[in-house]
């Protein structure tokens, strides 16, 4: 929907509210004008409800205001005396149009103090369970998400089973463009697994402003930009069009910003025309030839020299590893039964792993070996021609909604010959550590602004299923509680966390005491 579409639907839900409800604020000893006034309309409400005037922000704010609105109608009601189970799924079950037969049919009288305490225990676990809701979806969506690590694109920075806590304001958080939808769920509602929300209506794009911009390196968590599958992890030939807040979400580093020139050049990534220096804690991976006199198991290799990912014996003593660090590569040089280690590195010209971005027969281009290519920047215009195109296309077209044609040699834009583009956002290039196992912008091109969801920044619990042994074995102890980012070896802080754990419940329990020995 456009902004004059809302601006139109907002007024509509004014009128609606207004007629629906003049009568009762005039018996609540208010105005009939005030019923109407946008936004003062539900500041009054809430004094007629006799609720705090900021429940009105979360009327505004898209998935806490579905569940907060069934709350007013209820409560809207009750204040008039319409306190049964029936009234109640009444007023429910009609999206609150039970409220013009209580303003236009019945003779109710406003009840100015009426308690505020549900009268059932069901009643009050439904109060408790709506507002927990209310509260952790505000957290959810504009502060801190969890989050879990599920392949293994980033290993040894953030490995499979890690468990995050991604924060939403280092960035700006995205407000929600998708406007109903089930809350505290991604794009599929658990157990029954049916889409979680509708695509229609949306809001516009926008993000509060963040504490920083994301820089090179940074490890991001965004909405897939190629997006179509119906849920992600199960293999499926159904393809859907999700809304943007709605596509899986991807983590990886952002390895290029707007306005960098990036290339690959056997697996190493070049910014500017200088190789990128990786944070101490990244750790590149690529896939290894290892020829071996006796037998490599996976297990062997995992326990020995930390190596992941896929594995296969090519022939007889010649084995291949789909993810091994240099350093793990050298230690196994050295290895008495290994003969050879070579790196699996794709020539230039070759495209034996698959099609890459653009995937367009002028750009030779692999996993190895790649680029340059720009990654564009809000404001900066860049020459069109049919080279070039294959590059932009996707921006132009599904990105920044504009119309695209080619007709002979000439460019359209929005039907109108173009030699040129002005990008309206930012772009990124964003890739994981395993670069042999990573689906990556390699295959699918630029991450949009609006697509950024936010910065892993703390990993509170981790679990390595591979492990041997009882479930405790299997939690890797040493990541519990600790930060993304920083230098050298991960630090826990699960010990000062559980001893300020400790504090808190010995002076709760003290203060408690005191309290119960005063009063006797």
């Amino acid at each position: 929907m456009t902004l004059t579409e809302w601006f139109i639907f907002f007024i509509v839900i004014q009128v609606i509210h207004f007629l629906g409800t003049w009568k009762l604020y005039v018996k609540a000893g208010r105005k009939a004008w005030e019923a109407a006034v946008p936004v003062y309309n539900a500041v009054i409400l809430m004094k007629i409800i006799n609720r705090p005037w900021w429940w009105t922000i979360l009327l505004f704010i898209p998935i806490i205001n579905l569940i907060m609105f069934p709350v007013v109608w209820v409560e809207t009601i009750r204040s008039f005396g319409r306190n049964s189970t029936t009234d109640t799924w009444l007023v429910v079950l009609t999206l609150g149009f039970y409220i013009f037969y209580v303003n236009y049919a019945l003779d109710v009288n406003y009840i100015e103090d009426r308690s505020l305490k549900p009268r059932t225990a069901a009643g009050e676990w439904i109060s408790s369970i709506l507002f927990a809701v209310v509260a952790a979806t505000l957290v959810h969506t504009y502060f801190m998400q969890p989050y879990v690590i599920p392949t293994s694109s980033l290993e040894k920075t953030l490995l499979v089973g890690d468990f995050l806590f991604v924060s939403k304001f280092h960035y700006g958080a995205r407000t929600p463009m998708t406007t109903v939808a089930f809350p505290m769920v991604h794009d599929t509602i658990p157990v029954i697994n049916t889409k979680s929300y509708l695509k229609k209506p949306q809001l516009p794009y926008f993000r509060l402003p963040g504490l920083q911009k994301i820089k090179r390196n940074d490890i991001v968590v965004f909405s897939w930009p190629t997006d179509t599958v119906e849920r992600f992890f199960v293999k499926t030939d159904k393809r859907i069009r999700k809304p943007i807040d709605k596509k899986s979400n991807y983590v990886k580093r952002c390895v290029g910003v707007p306005g960098d020139s990036l290339a690959i050049k056997d697996g190493f990534i070049y910014i500017n025309g200088k190789q990128t220096v990786l944070p101490e804690r990244a750790k590149p991976q690529f896939s290894y030839y290892v020829e071996a006199k006796g037998q490599l198991s996976p297990r062997y290799m995992y326990e020995r020299y930390g190596v992941t990912g896929r594995f296969g014996q090519v022939r007889q003593g010649v084995y291949f590893f789909s993810a091994m660090t240099a350093e793990a590569a050298k230690q196994l040089e050295d290895n008495p039964n290994v003969i050879s280690v070579k790196r699996n590195i794709e020539a230039a010209g070759s495209n034996n792993m698959g099609a890459v971005f653009p995937d367009a027969t002028d750009y030779k281009w692999n996993q190895d070996q790649f680029g340059p290519i720009y990654i564009p920047e809000a404001g900066k215009t860049v020459a069109l021609n049919l080279k070039v195109l294959p590059l932009y296309k996707r921006i132009i077209e599904e990105y920044e909604g504009n119309t695209l044609s080619v007709k002979g040699n000439q460019i359209l834009i929005n039907d109108t010959p173009a030699d040129s583009y002005t990008f309206k956002q930012d772009y990124y290039w964003m890739m994981g550590d395993n670069r042999h196992a990573s689906e990556d912008s390699r295959y699918w091109g630029y991450v949009p602004a609006d697509h950024i969801v936010g910065k892993p920044v703390f990993i509170w619990f981790s679990f390595d299923s591979n492990a041997s042994g009882p479930f405790w074995n299997k939690i890797r102890w040493n990541r519990v509680f600790t930060t993304v980012g920083g230098d050298g070896e991960p630090r826990s802080y699960l010990i000062p966390f559980l001893v300020i754990i400790a504090i808190w419940i010995g002076v709760s329990q003290f203060r408690k005491r005191k309290k119960e020995n005063s009063s006797l």
